[in-house]
């Protein structure tokens, strides 16, 4: 008869993905994640493989959360209005963390992307895809008139995807609201 699992595999995952997000990849052992989750090791080697295997379904599971809040974003609110709630939603969290953490993605680029090409390409494409809907947002408020007729979407969804990389950076290691709120409306101001 097969082995019944006595927890949740997406429950666990999302509790992993807290302690990568929360100390980073070379900071969390295995003993770290059998604390977070409640999960003896064998379980969770059987379920997830090993270490960088867990730790790469969490950040494939970040990214998803991440790309389903940017669709409805995109789908509730005008173009401008999306990508200011992007940007104060981030600010938000930094300034009410208890321990601030960032980006999960953003902390994985400056942590592991130059060491590892696997990540690097996971990373590379979630800003990708985070430039394309800057840059989705960029053509929406164009082509309604709430941005000027010559603006290249593409240059300024770059540059809209520099202040936020920036700002994910500063609010892990500078939380403070005044400093990013500033990051933020500077960004914005491309979209005026």
């Amino acid at each position: 008869m097969p082995w019944d699992k006595q927890f949740d595999p997406a429950e666990v995952l999302t509790k992993a993905m807290q302690a990568f997000w929360m100390r980073g990849y070379e900071a969390t052992s295995i003993q770290d994640l059998v604390d977070f989750t409640a999960v003896n090791r064998a379980s969770l080697y059987a379920t997830f493989g090993d270490k960088r295997a867990l730790f790469l379904a969490a950040l494939q599971r970040y990214d998803a959360q991440r790309q389903a809040r940017l669709a409805e974003l995109e789908r509730r609110y005008p173009p401008r209005e999306a990508v200011r709630r992007l940007f104060l939603g981030f600010i938000e969290q930094a300034i009410t963390d208890a321990a601030p953490r960032g980006c999960f993605l953003t902390n994985t680029a400056v942590e592991l992307a130059a060491h590892d090409p696997e990540i690097a390409n996971a990373v590379a494409r979630s800003q990708m895809e985070l430039e394309a809907f800057f840059r989705r947002m960029v053509e929406s408020a164009r082509n309604r008139g709430e941005v000027a007729g010559g603006t290249d979407a593409t240059q300024a969804a770059r540059g809209l995807l520099a202040s936020l990389l920036g700002l994910l950076v500063l609010a892990h290691s500078r939380p403070r609201k005044a400093l990013l709120q500033s990051i933020a409306d500077e960004a914005l101001a491309r979209l005026e």
